[in-house]
């Protein structure tokens, strides 16, 4: 067994002085740490200064897009995607999805992401990547058929799934349709029956742009939670991502339906200058989760940032300074991610997950202490991550992949002489 010593802090509470044990994948206890004594422990982590908390579970993600980082700045989304995003997309080989995707997981986790939701192309090579690394990953292979892109073509989405629905524990097949106006409410509404037969997850973009908006309410005169509704998606097995046009009737209808919404503050600001109507949403009663989306746009893949920039943009856009708590947003990045992808995890407590991050908070920023939420959400960062564990195992420390057999800087090393 193993047990981790410091602060415990999750969405229901804060514990100090407390030890968690951990036994095989799972918690197998939260106790005072004078009682550790009790267990028959024979690795121990942290100690007094060290905050635990559960892993983040980093909701919607596109992780070998660290290849585009920095490219089409400061452009509408409409124009980063058909002139920047997608041509380079179409020169993707296998070879580089696995390559660029095991950097962009190695960021996600080392910034204490024990959980991705990807979707994206060659999702074979990025689910193969997640195995190496040993994250929790759900993986979806993107679906197009209103566009024509041939990585994107829908059999293979189908085919994916079914390979890798009892492939491992970590790794676990979604359905991944691109977006409301790239597919025809036709595969729509093929993609929900699969998912009823097979019990699985649909992921997918909506209303991620003013163009999409228009084009599926010229295309089927409805709008795109409608069109949700028509294809018989839209349920608790449902996955929606960015919602930033989201209308008024929308947000009820969406809130009704028991499914999620992936809040992904940063990207939107910065490709869309929107926020996603989220305050409302959450107030009536939708389940929220948050995710880095990719290091195109955002820069990088921290949900400590994430956090942050959910906090505070959701304040500026309503103009209220009561909405999007710290607590609230910690929340929604553990708890809100683990329940829309039907996980026990989000909370430091006996039966959960042992999906678990430990943070040096001996540090400046981390006193006086009193808050710790506040202290996470606006203080600390993905460099204050001193140990990640998924499943019950430790898959990064202090710089090293564990699993991988590499440091972050060498992984880097390998990345970098792949573009000379």
């Amino acid at each position: 067994m193993k047990a981790l010593i410091g602060t415990v802090v999750d969405g229901d509470g804060v514990r100090k002085n407390s030890a968690v044990v951990i036994d095989g994948p799972a918690i197998r206890d939260v106790v005072p740490v004078e009682r550790l004594g009790e267990y028959g422990v024979d690795e121990v982590y942290g100690g007094k200064g060290y905050l635990i908390l559960p892993g983040f579970v980093n909701a919607h993600t596109h992780v070998a897009m660290a290849k585009f980082r920095g490219l089409g700045e400061d452009v509408p989304i409409e124009r980063w995607l058909n002139d920047v995003i997608w041509p380079a997309e179409l020169e993707w080989t296998r070879e580089e999805i696995r390559r660029w995707a095991l950097l962009g997981m190695a960021e996600a986790l080392s910034n204490g992401s024990t959980v991705i939701n990807d979707h994206y192309f060659f999702a074979e090579e990025i689910a193969k990547a997640a195995g190496e690394l040993g994250i929790r990953a759900f993986v979806g292979q993107t679906i197009m058929d209103a566009v024509e892109f041939p990585i994107a073509e829908p059999e293979e989405g189908f085919r994916f799934y079914k390979r890798w629905e009892k492939m491992g524990e970590l790794v676990t097949p979604t359905l991944a349709p691109h977006a409301t106006n790239t597919v025809s409410l036709e595969l729509m509404s093929e993609i929900g029956e699969f998912a009823r037969e097979r019990g699985a997850l649909i992921h997918v973009h909506l209303s991620q742009s003013k163009g999409e908006v228009l084009e599926v309410k010229r295309r089927y005169g409805l709008s795109p939670v409608e069109y949700l509704q028509k294809a018989g998606v839209l349920g608790d097995g449902l996955i929606g991502v960015h919602g930033i046009y989201l209308d008024g009737s929308e947000v009820l209808l969406y809130s009704k339906s028991g499914a999620t919404l992936v809040h992904c503050s940063l990207s939107m600001a910065k490709l869309e200058g929107r926020m996603a109507p989220i305050v409302e949403l959450f107030e009536n009663g939708t389940n929220i989760a948050l995710g880095n989306d990719s290091p195109n746009p955002v820069g990088l893949m921290d949900m400590f940032t994430e956090m942050r920039f959910a906090g505070v943009l959701n304040k500026v856009w309503k103009k209220r300074t009561d909405v999007a708590s710290a607590r609230e947003v910690f929340r929604w990045a553990t708890l809100g991610g683990a329940k829309a992808l039907g996980l026990k995890a989000g909370l430091i407590k006996p039966g959960y997950l042992a999906d678990v991050i430990l943070l040096n908070a001996r540090k400046p920023q981390f006193l006086p202490g009193e808050n710790p939420y506040s202290h996470i959400v606006y203080s600390a960062r993905g460099s204050d991550v001193e140990l990640v564990m998924v499943n019950g195992e430790p898959v990064y420390k202090n710089g090293i992949l564990l699993k991988l057999g590499k440091t972050l800087e060498e992984l880097w090393e390998e990345v970098r002489l792949s573009l000379l």
